[in-house]
């Protein structure tokens, strides 16, 4: 971790530089950015010297560390025009646990999206289903399905966060698509087997890979959880793994094809 990591404020000490009120400086190796209100405007990690990059190449603060952080020279074409200086607000262990958490909401508010995305799935297969036993399975799995929903957003909460509205939403129209192609079809049992087996192996591979990020933030209980709802989808695609045989009956039955 170099010297320079970390996040830090920037105050205006002289020249023709504006009052850099709220103006942040993030730093992380050879890279960071001057945050400008919304705006970041990168530079690159020259020693002790940012060098600014396209549009502003030219543009260099240099620094020479003090008792408090470091004092910087702003300086265009090798000309001074500014002088600021920089206090630490945040170490680079400091930032670096923030970008991970970030990371994790992320990954939590997108298994709480694929959930109801699945819940929506799961409603136009039981519609189109006809058989009985399967019928009931997925209606046990929907419940599952709502339970592993309730699991996450619990965690989302834990982070003081709430579910994305955006990828919801757009889980949500795929699904509701899926249903709407669902009756429309002859063949509803292997095409609904089969994106139905397809659908738990993504959840599979979301909550292993869920699972590992909180336990790389210390998140032990988001970890415990996404290893649960894990262990039930792995359930559920053993469930659909027995069943191949009468779903290519059902299938061959529906466009009436007869297999003697």
């Amino acid at each position: 971790m170099g010297e320079l990591d970390g996040v830090w404020e920037v105050k205006r000490t002289g020249g023709a530089l504006p009052p850099l009120l709220g103006v942040r400086k993030e730093i992380s190796g050879p890279a960071g950015t001057t945050n400008v209100g919304p705006l970041p405007v990168p530079f690159d990690v020259v020693g002790v010297s940012l060098r600014y990059r396209a549009p502003f190449v030219g543009f260099v603060d240099v620094l020479e560390r003090d008792e408090q952080g470091y004092r910087g020279r702003a300086m265009f074409g090798g000309r001074e025009f500014g002088k600021f200086e920089l206090r630490r607000i945040k170490t680079g262990g400091e930032m670096a646990s923030d970008q991970l958490k970030e990371q994790l909401v992320k990954h939590i508010d997108e298994a709480y999206a694929m959930e109801q995305n699945v819940l929506r799935m799961l409603d136009g297969m039981i519609e189109t289903t006809e058989d009985l036993e399967i019928k009931n399975e997925l209606r046990e799995h929907k419940l599952e399905t709502e339970r592993h929903a309730e699991r996450i957003q619990q965690r989302l909460e834990a982070h003081s966060a709430t579910p994305s509205m955006v990828r919801e939403a757009g889980g949500i129209a795929g699904a509701l698509l899926k249903s709407v192609l669902d009756l429309t079809r002859g063949e509803k049992a292997g095409r609904n087997a089969r994106d139905g087996y397809a659908t738990e192996h993504l959840e599979i591979a979301s909550y292993q890979l869920l699972e590992r990020i909180a336990q790389r933030a210390g998140d032990e209980e988001t970890a415990e959880v996404a290893g649960q709802n894990r262990k039930d989808e792995e359930a559920m695609a053993k469930k659909l793994d027995a069943h191949w045989d009468k779903f290519a009956e059902l299938s061959l039955k529906e466009e009436g094809v007869t297999v003697y």
